[in-house]
This record gives structure tokens, C-alpha cells and sequence, in this order.
């Protein structure tokens, strides 16, 4: 009776350690929340930031599925885990994401303002009245920001800098450059660089999130390594952001 006894405890004791080992999550898809950018991430799958992340999770057997929503949306979606990423993520903005150690690109933010007004530098941004569009934070990026309006669309900015109702309007250079070409004379505005900023995938708080966080760290790794990457963003015509980073890993 006493080995029978012992039996049914060692018999208990396994099966409650199984069960308290949950299984690793399947990964076969990977929901992605974006804003539609041009040439970027367009809602048909076309773009840069879709070829970069192809090439990273669908040699490990994972489909990227897509998710055109606005900004701020994208956001909240992460944050409730109904994705399992949020694309064009500036790092440690969204309270309750897990970000990555690597980055995927970087924004080249630029000002936008009539051709006639100063230069405007990171140094002279509080001297300005500064528009973007809502959600985007640049206040927690930009030094200096005093006086700033967020804007629900990019619809009515170069009206708003023609009638001098803003000095300038801060984006990436792909939105400055899509708001500059509906002007009639482009002449009359200039654009100024500002700041390069990483952009991030945020991941879901989920235990599908850290294992894909896991996989895009490890293979943004190899991928700057091997420099497959690099025929990608000179397809697009982008500058290639990852030779310092070659470097530290050379070193």
C-alpha cells in the first residue's frame, strides 16, 4: 500500500509540473498595427518598412498580417495586446510596450516652412510656433519645443504656414516631402533637417509579444551582420542606417 501511495504522489507531482509549464506560444502570423505611409506602409503590403519586416519574420515561418489604422490607434491597440505590434514606434513612448533592443529604420525629421523665414535649428525651436500631427510627441524628442499645436491630418498645413498661423511643421522627411509636392510653387517653402530618430516595432505585453520581440532582436542581429538588409533601402532610395552598428559589432 506504501508504494502504491508513493505511486499516486510522484503521479501528482509530474502532472502538476507539466501543467504549470504553459506552452510557448505558436508563431505563424504576426499582427502589425500602422498608420498608411507612403511608399512605406501602405495598406496593400507595398512599401519599405513591409520589405524590412518580411525579411525578418518570414524566414522563421512567421506572416506578417497588416493593420491600416491611424496613429494614435496603432497605440492602443498594442497597449490592449489586440496586435502583437505597433509599426514607427519611437522608443519608450507607449506606456506598457515592450520595446526591442534593435531598431528597423530611422525617421529623418525635418521642418517645413516658408522659404523667406530663418533656418531654424534644434538650438532656435523655442523661438517657433511648431505644428505635427497628433500623437507623434516630438515635444519628448526636439530640445527647446515651447509652443506647439498637434493637427489631426496633414489636410490645410501649407495653409497654415502660408498665412503664418504656424512657422513650421515637423514630420519625417517622407511626409515633408508628400506635404510639400500639393503646393502649387514649391519654391516659396524650404525644409530643414532636425534630428535622426530610431523607429521601433513596440510589442504587445503578451507572452506572444516578448517571444516575437525575442525573434526580431535575434534576427535584426543577423541581418545587419550578413547586410541583407541593405539592398532593401537602396531599392526604396533611403539612406542605410546600420553601418554604426556593424561597427559595434565588429568590435
Amino acid at each position: 500500500m506504501a508504494s502504491s501511495r508513493w505511486l499516486v504522489v510522484l503521479l501528482c507531482l509530474w502532472t502538476c509540473g507539466v501543467r504549470a509549464v504553459e506552452p510557448s506560444p505558436v508563431l505563424t502570423e504576426i499582427h502589425l498595427a500602422s498608420e498608411e505611409w507612403n511608399d512605406y506602409t501602405e495598406a496593400d503590403g507595398r512599401g519599405m518598412a513591409w520589405d524590412i519586416l518580411r525579411e525578418v519574420f518570414q524566414a522563421e515561418g512567421v506572416k506578417l498580417e497588416i493593420h491600416s489604422v491611424p496613429y494614435m490607434r496603432s497605440v492602443g491597440l498594442v497597449q490592449r495586446a489586440e496586435v502583437d505590434a505597433q509599426v514607427g514606434s519611437y522608443k519608450g513612448e507607449a506606456p506598457g510596450v515592450i520595446y526591442p533592443r534593435w531598431h528597423y529604420d530611422t525617421d529623418h525629421i525635418y521642418a517645413l516652412g516658408l522659404a523667406a523665414n530663418p533656418e531654424p535649428t534644434l538650438a532656435t525651436l523655442g523661438s517657433y510656433r511648431l505644428v505635427w500631427v497628433r500623437g507623434y510627441k516630438y515635444q519628448e524628442y526636439l530640445p527647446n519645443v515651447q509652443r506647439f499645436n498637434e493637427i489631426r491630418r496633414r489636410i490645410g498645413i501649407l495653409p497654415m504656414l502660408s498665412y503664418s498661423r504656424a512657422d513650421y511643421y515637423i514630420d519625417a522627411l517622407t511626409e515633408v516631402d508628400y506635404v510639400l509636392s500639393q503646393a502649387k510653387d514649391p519654391s516659396l517653402f524650404k525644409r530643414s533637417h532636425l534630428a535622426e530618430l530610431p523607429l521601433y516595432l513596440g510589442f504587445a505585453n503578451s507572452e506572444r509579444g516578448r517571444a516575437l520581440s525575442e525573434m526580431f532582436d535575434r534576427r535584426m542581429e543577423e541581418l545587419v551582420k550578413n547586410g541583407r538588409l541593405r539592398a532593401i533601402f537602396e531599392r526604396w532610395k533611403q539612406p542605410y542606417p546600420f553601418d554604426a552598428n556593424l561597427d559595434a559589432i565588429a568590435r
